[in-house]
């Protein structure tokens, strides 16, 4: 068996110490390191020519870090009819880390409370993990408490109130969204509105209503939420803009409109907010807003990276993207 290249090998064949090379592998460009740049280059180029690769355990007693990131799931991901859901989120949450390096540790043993998950048991593993990404519509919040205690890095995909201290998060910008689907409505010339769904419980719902409830006031339009609603009652009340929470109870309305014979939108404009977390008809072109569910997994890595370097608690919310379907009018 061919015998592994160590730092001192590379830096014989550079011809500088073994120092020198380390703190090229690591990237070191404090302002108290100072390197030549075709000292740098040379390290380099007897790396790629020999194709050395740092010991990943020395690399992690240096740096004290195991490189490996968690991944945790209040809900079931795989398989599950939220599949299509949640997978955007892991792809951003993969490609991220792979840029970065990183393995991932996606956390599925921990035992259920009252039907859920939680992270914290007798049995549990979080701390093998650098830091974790959670990810979830609701999170616990005596374990969100219990992180920010004990100092576990985190970083929560959507955005979460404070649970004893700020919670860092990336999250997408619902009030922003909701408050521009209004907007367009109110110019088209409607100005009797309905919020269609809970509005309450996760931060995500009350985040929509609230964006809602903001933009109805701001126009001095007449705004209603229910939790849910037929057609029937809503058409009772003379609604003519409907806001749906979730996206297959705005595509039922849709199919329900014109199994009455009504048009859509002409007698009735119903708008999507976000992405379908049940199944819905893809026959129904709902206009509404995608959320940026892909990037929120990549911006969470990178954001859960600046916890594990610098100690900081981001907090961000991105910009989700109006849909110009065929059902507001």
């Amino acid at each position: 068996m061919a015998k592994r290249l160590t730092q001192q090998d590379i830096a014989r064949m550079a011809g500088v110490s073994q120092a020198t090379v380390s703190l090229v592998l690591n990237n070191r460009q404090d302002a108290g390191v100072r390197i030549a740049p075709e000292t740098r280059a040379r390290v380099l180029e007897v790396i790629r020519k020999t194709g050395y690769v740092a010991n990943p355990i020395a690399r992690r007693l240096h740096d004290h870090r195991n490189r490996i990131l968690g991944v945790f799931t209040y809900e079931a991901v795989f398989p599950s009819t939220r599949a299509d859901f949640y997978q955007p989120f892991l792809e951003g949450i993969e490609e991220q880390a792979e840029e970065a390096g990183c393995d991932l540790l996606l956390f599925t043993s921990a035992k259920a409370a009252g039907g859920r998950r939680r992270i914290f048991s007798d049995d549990s593993r979080i701390r093998l993990a650098d830091g974790c990404v959670l990810l979830g519509r609701s999170l616990d919040r005596d374990d969100l408490a219990q992180l920010l205690t004990e100092g576990i890095p985190f970083v929560s995909i959507g955005r979460r109130d404070d649970a004893g201290a700020p919670v860092p998060h990336v999250g997408a910008d619902y009030p922003a969204a909701v408050r521009d689907l209004v907007d367009r409505a109110v110019a088209l010339g409607h100005r009797r509105f309905a919020y269609v769904g809970a509005g309450t419980g996760a931060e995500s719902s009350a985040d929509r209503l609230r964006g809602f409830r903001e933009a109805v006031a701001a126009h001095g339009v007449e705004g209603t939420h229910v939790p849910f609603a037929g057609l029937g009652q809503l058409l009772d009340a003379g609604i003519t803009a409907v806001l749906a929470e979730e996206v297959s109870d705005g595509a039922a309305l849709v199919l329900a409109a014109r199994e009455r014979g009504l048009s859509v939108p002409g007698d009735l404009s119903v708008l999507a907010l976000g992405a379908a977390t049940r199944p819905a008809p893809r026959d129904v072109d709902l206009t509404g807003f995608t959320i940026p569910r892909r990037e929120m997994g990549r911006r969470a890595v990178q954001a859960l990276t600046e916890v594990l370097e610098k100690g900081t608690t981001p907090q961000e919310l991105l910009a989700c993207r109006f849909v110009e379907g065929s059902t507001l009018g």
